[in-house]
């Protein structure tokens, strides 16, 4: 019985202890298992922090680049600032300085003797000043005033005519006026009878030498050219001694006003005037169309003596956009050949568009009386920088345009006798010596012995 009993207490206290261990056990388990999730939770804050300061380092480091490549584009834009304000004020000085130089070209007296360089610039402060601001074109303006010298003067040793004939017109503003001019089939807007016309671009060049005194009358001299309907302008000549008239579609230089440096703005001054009673060389250059997409530039350019003297576009010369709407093209109905032929050129004076009613509708006007020659003209802008114009001015009679590229009408006024003036160009649009019966002219152009020498 009292054996029993102590195994009886025993196994009871047994399970006590059992007991009491899975407690202890299971108390610990849960003390791991809150510690772990401590951990667990003290991990994710971490790692959240961690990944907030590296976010925060992102966004100050983003800042930090923003404000860098600010700074970058804010030096860049104040060096395009400087280089734009150097690039303007340089473009002032150069416009001052172009200004000046036409002002010295336009206003200086050529010298009458041939002098070598050092007493062609000591001759005239003018002179001294423009080698400072262009040294080439004083040396251009030095080599044509020993050439004019020369021809004034005559040259040395044997000389040789090598052009024997030229025509001589009396216009019709002199007291001896005959109206006489010669008319051609040469129509600018059409000159290959198809309809391609030279505002595409184009090239003239000629010799005139003037036979009236042109210096105090108003009026209008014209070497050649016609004046056609609308923007269609075709003319070549003078509006006094030291004013060109050059109209080329619907531009036109021939006005009177000036600036502050007596540089005219309507009217650019001819260097030498044309009362000298000597043969002068003009080049006439036309960049292109007035429609865009073919490309041209529409800018006119005028030479004379190989000196260019109107650029459009520069200071106090400009013409202006010289827009031209072929006549030709204007006429796809209504229009008959008496009409197309209101575009063609007369030469000594201009053929005179008066609408398509007009009786005739080719009526002559604005006459000089002068003595032309060797007028040649081409379907393209031969150059911009003056080198054709000074080729063919240096050459004198003895350049011949015949066989160069572009070349689409050409008279040499070198017959010497007859009423024709034969084209050499492609298209044979020769012309005929006649006068303007309708205003009271008689008799024809004059076949002139040429006196000029090389």
């Amino acid at each position: 019985m009292g054996f029993e009993y102590i195994k009886s207490r025993q196994r009871e206290w047994e399970r006590k202890w059992r007991l009491q261990e899975e407690l202890e056990d299971k108390a610990e388990m849960e003390r791991v298992a809150k510690m772990e999730a401590a951990a667990r939770e003290q991990a994710y804050a971490e790692a959240c922090h961690r990944r907030l300061l590296q976010e925060q380092e992102s966004e100050r480091l983003r800042q930090e680049r923003e404000q860098r490549q600010k700074i970058i584009a804010e030096q860049k834009w104040d060096n395009q600032c400087d280089i734009l304000v150097a690039q303007i004020k340089e473009q002032h000085r150069q416009d001052n300085k172009l200004e000046e130089v036409r002002f010295i070209v336009q206003n200086r007296e050529p010298s009458l003797q041939v002098l070598d360089w050092t007493n062609w610039l000591l001759s005239d402060i003018l002179n001294q000043r423009l080698a400072e601001l262009d040294i080439e074109q004083a040396m251009e303006l030095f080599k044509r005033d020993n050439l004019l010298a020369k021809r004034r003067h005559g040259t040395r040793g044997k000389k040789k005519v090598s052009k024997p004939y030229v025509l001589t017109f009396t216009g019709d503003t002199a007291g001896d006026a005959r109206f006489d001019y010669v008319s051609t089939t040469f129509n600018p807007d059409s000159y290959d009878g198809a309809g391609t016309g030279l505002n595409r671009g184009f090239t003239v060049s000629y010799w005139v030498k003037s036979l009236e005194d042109v210096s105090e009358s108003p009026d209008v001299y014209i070497a050649w050219g016609k004046r056609s309907q609308a923007d269609g302008a075709f003319q070549f000549g003078v509006k006094n001694e030291n004013r060109i008239k050059i109209g080329v579609g619907s531009g036109d230089k021939d006005g009177n006003t000036h600036n502050e440096n007596n540089v005219p703005y309507g009217g650019t001054v001819i260097p030498h005037g044309v009362n000298d009673g000597e043969w002068h060389h003009w080049a006439v250059t036309y960049g292109g169309d007035d429609h865009p997409s073919i490309g041209g530039d529409r800018q006119v350019r005028v030479w004379i003596d190989g000196v260019e003297i109107l650029k459009n576009g520069a200071s106090g010369g400009g013409m202006g956009i010289a827009n031209w709407v072929p006549g030709w093209q204007n006429c796809d109905e209504g229009c008959d050949d008496a009409a197309n032929a209101a575009s063609n050129i007369y030469f000594g004076g201009r053929a005179n568009f008066n609408g398509l009613d007009d009786d005739p509708p080719t009526s002559y006007n604005q006459g000089w009386a002068c003595s032309l020659s060797e007028v040649a003209i081409y379907n393209v802008e031969k150059d911009e920088d003056g080198t054709f114009a000074r080729e063919v001015y240096n050459a004198g009679w003895g350049y011949n345009h015949s066989g160069n590229s572009g070349l689409v009408g050409y008279w040499k006024f070198n017959e010497g006798s007859g009423t024709t003036v034969k084209d050499y160009g492609p298209y044979g649009k020769h012309g005929t010596l006649t006068s303007d019966a309708d205003q009271g002219g008689s008799g024809t152009p004059t076949w002139t012995k040429n006196t000029s020498y090389e």
